[in-house]
């Protein structure tokens, strides 16, 4: 399965102390955030969007596939798909900057996120647990009493991936992936009729008392459990998490030397930009610290990437970490032409590649 291990607990006869951050290529995972205290992390529309906005950057960043989502008002679910094991560098980029994005709109500070997100794995080879996710999530409304079950259309509530499975225009974030759910409801991608028919009514069994009962029954799994999925499923997770706790560090949590989209991404592209702009990489340990070459190219590596501004200090031979961040600030008149005339070229650079 090739899991590499981001945790800060042990997993060991069943103990968990604290939620396991269990990533390997190819991991699909239930990833729920609530807002600090219960609040809210959605102020009106148009933070909704951008949170949207944001979660696309980070699929672009980090190559993740979204299969289902919602946006509630003090918490969203995502069904995300990492196809390199890149969950936890994707999460802190895309908390950290949709918390920044937030505060900033409204003249706030301090923490937007209730402690640590959730992110169960979830055994997406067998349909019937993705289907149980997908269909979970998109039901949320129904379950909050945002829509009213027999009285409206659940894909009138648009803040959620499901008006886009049913759309018959198609369209939709690019992100989005739709195929892999209707698959495992044994409905072909363009069968929007067939999987509207079957959740609106999954949302009518909601608005009956019985029905209700039953399916949360059957969704206590999904709130309680470590993992969905089979005991085979299961047992292979506790074997790799075991071996690795045995053979691994306490502090090395991240895995972030086999994070694709994170130090080898970066160290790819890094090769790209140097020979875009006719520089070698020995030209970096030349001084000045602070090259708006330099200061170009950590800025594009940030935007495309999730790699720390540690190691695009140390990798540029910028000096301390802060002027992969900041380097631009003490630039001469002359320093900042140069700067914009570097970033204007990794940003061709960029469209070529986008063209290829």
């Amino acid at each position: 399965m090739g899991l590499t291990w981001a945790a800060t607990g042990a997993m060991l006869a069943g103990v968990m102390p604290r939620p396991l951050r269990i990533e390997y290529a190819g991991a699909m995972y239930h990833v729920m955030a609530r807002g600090n205290q219960g609040r809210a992390i959605f102020g009106d529309d148009r933070d909704r969007r951008r949170f949207l906005e944001t979660l696309g950057e980070a699929c672009d960043k980090t190559g993740w596939r979204i299969h289902a989502w919602v946006l509630m008002g003090n918490h969203y679910h995502l069904l995300t798909e990492t196809p390199e094991p890149n969950l936890v560098a994707g999460m802190k980029w895309l908390q950290g900057v949709y918390t920044q994005r937030y505060n900033g709109r409204h003249q706030v500070c301090g923490h937007l996120f209730q402690g640590r997100y959730k992110a169960v794995p979830v055994e997406a080879s067998k349909a019937g647990y993705l289907e149980a996710v997908s269909t979970y999530i998109h039901l949320n409304p129904v379950r909050a009493g945002l829509v009213k079950a027999g009285r409206q259309k659940l894909k009138d509530y648009r803040w959620s991936s499901y008006p886009w499975y049913v759309s018959r225009s198609g369209g939709g974030p690019a992100w989005l992936e739709r195929e892999r759910v209707m698959g495992a409801l044994r409905l072909e991608p363009e069968d929007r009729r067939g999987y509207e028919a079957c959740l609106e009514g999954r949302a009518l069994e909601l608005g009956l008392k019985a029905g209700r009962m039953e399916l949360e029954e059957q969704w206590k799994a999904l709130r309680r459990g470590w993992y969905v999925g089979g005991e085979g499923f299961g047992s292979r997770l506790r074997g790799q998490m075991e071996r690795l706790l045995r053979g691994c560090r306490r502090e090395s949590h991240s895995g972030g030397a086999k994070v694709e989209h994170g130090e080898q991404a970066a160290g790819r592209l890094l090769g790209q930009g140097l020979a875009w702009l006719g520089m070698a990489e020995e030209d970096l340990a030349r001084p000045p610290k602070v090259s708006p070459e330099k200061a170009a190219l950590a800025r594009w590596l940030r935007e495309r990437t999730t790699v720390s501004l540690r190691w695009l200090g140390e990798r540029l031979r910028m000096g301390h970490y802060t002027n992969a961040s900041g380097g631009t600030r003490k630039m001469s008149v002359g320093g900042l032409r140069r700067f914009r005339k570097a970033r204007a070229q990794l940003q061709l650079l960029e469209k070529k590649e986008m063209t290829k």
